[in-house]
């Protein structure tokens, strides 16, 4: 059984085929996903939606790009992970791709985020886009070692990938790694320590190749995993099992998903 680690399947994209998408993670062997928080106003959606199924956990956090929304606070963030469907904080972290005059607001906002983990005893899911610098200064000053985390739809380089590492974070790849031109990306997807590797989709974006321009979804987190099995010279059981075990280790609140019929 694979593992989706990130998807946002309450996105309208997917929430308008819950049950095809369902019915695909099954037919590819994709037993379970967390659904990503992006906004507190959306969150009662998402936890509705991970409470009708077992497959789906969720995480609780203000997406770095937001703005025009509910800003966080330590409380809240532990009040609302203090529910057994949310698994995780965030998603959360630095993104000065959109954000090109890297605001204090986001820093600070990305502090509540790790002392909530750390408060709740739940990890990070950390968004780092042409940030790496800041991010990995500021996971150091909070310490968030403590809480643990993903570095969730990695595209640095290996030095910055080895300095994650080095915090004990976890690196999750997602469909870029199939892109033949992500030469550098695949060869980092190929280094990282098995026992530190996690799959995903961020559906609906970024679908894999042979999905690619599509919309995304759960069940192609399968490519992703077949991909990196090539790219390691390993069987993709091998990743199968590594991702699984390795988010289970991590997410230590999701329970395993019942047999599916």
């Amino acid at each position: 059984m694979l593992i989706d680690s990130h998807c946002h399947a309450d996105f309208p994209e997917l929430a308008a085929r819950e049950t095809e998408v369902l019915a695909a993670m099954a037919a590819n062997g994709v037993g379970q996903a967390i659904c990503v928080s992006v906004r507190l106003e959306d969150f009662p959606r998402l936890r509705a939606l991970v409470e009708r199924h077992p497959q789906y956990w969720a995480s609780v956090g203000v997406h770095p790009d937001n703005t025009n929304c509910e800003e966080p606070d330590i409380a809240r963030l532990c009040a609302l992970a203090d529910d057994p469907k949310v698994v995780a904080i965030g998603e959360t972290g630095l993104d000065y791709h959109w954000h090109k005059d890297a605001p204090e607001w986001q820093r600070q906002r990305f502090r509540t985020h790790i002392r909530a983990a750390k408060a709740s005893g739940k990890p990070l899911i950390v968004h780092m886009r042409e940030a790496a610098a800041d991010t990995l200064r500021i996971l150091r000053e909070e310490e968030a070692s403590v809480c643990g985390g993903v570095m969730h739809c990695f595209t640095e380089s290996q030095e910055v990938a080895d300095a994650a590492l080095s915090l004990g974070l976890y690196i999750s790849f997602s469909g870029i790694v199939t892109f033949k031109n992500a030469k550098e990306l695949r060869a980092v997807a190929s280094a990282i320590p098995l026992d530190r590797l996690l799959v995903e989709t961020d559906s609906p974006y970024l679908a894999p190749v042979p999905h690619r321009g599509k919309t995304n979804e759960p069940a192609w987190v399968k490519h992703v995993a077949e991909e990196i099995a090539a790219l390691r010279g390993v069987s993709f059981e091998a990743i199968e099992q590594a991702t699984t075990e390795n988010f289970h280790r991590l997410f230590r609140h999701a329970k395993a998903a019942p047999p599916q019929n």
